[in-house]
C-alpha cells in the first residue's frame, strides 16, 4: 500500500497530536513542537510521551520520528518542568513529577 496513505491514515485515525509549549525559561511562551501520539493513551499519557520525545538523549529530540519541529533557530533546549502541553482543548504543566492540568 501507498506510504504515504498510510501515514495519513496514522495521523488522522490512529494518532493525536500533543502540542508543546516552551515557557519555563521564555519570556513569551512558544509552540516548539507538535508530537504525534496514540490516540488510545490517556491524556496523561500523551503529555508522558510527549515530555520524552522532546528531550535530547542519545540525538537532538527534533530528530524522532513522531516529533514536527517548530522553532525558528537551529536548536531548542529541552522540554522542562514548568514547559505546557496543549491536548486537544485541554493544557497541562509540567511539574516534578509528571503533569498538572490547568485550569
Amino acid at each position: 500500500m501507498n506510504d504515504a496513505l498510510i501515514q495519513n491514515y496514522e495521523k488522522m485515525v490512529v494518532k493525536d497530536t500533543v502540542s508543546v509549549i516552551h515557557t519555563a525559561f521564555e519570556d513569551t511562551p512558544q509552540v516548539v513542537a507538535m508530537v504525534s501520539v496514540d490516540k488510545t493513551l490517556t491524556d496523561l499519557d500523551k503529555c508522558e510521551v510527549a515530555y520524552m520525545l522532546t528531550n535530547s538523549i542519545h540525538d537532538a529530540w527534533w530528530n524522532n520520528e513522531q516529533v514536527t519541529a517548530m522553532f525558528p533557530k537551529a536548536g531548542c533546549r529541552s522540554t522542562s518542568v514548568g514547559d505546557q502541553m496543549l491536548v486537544g482543548t485541554k493544557k497541562y504543566v509540567c511539574s516534578d513529577f509528571g503533569f498538572k492540568k490547568m485550569e
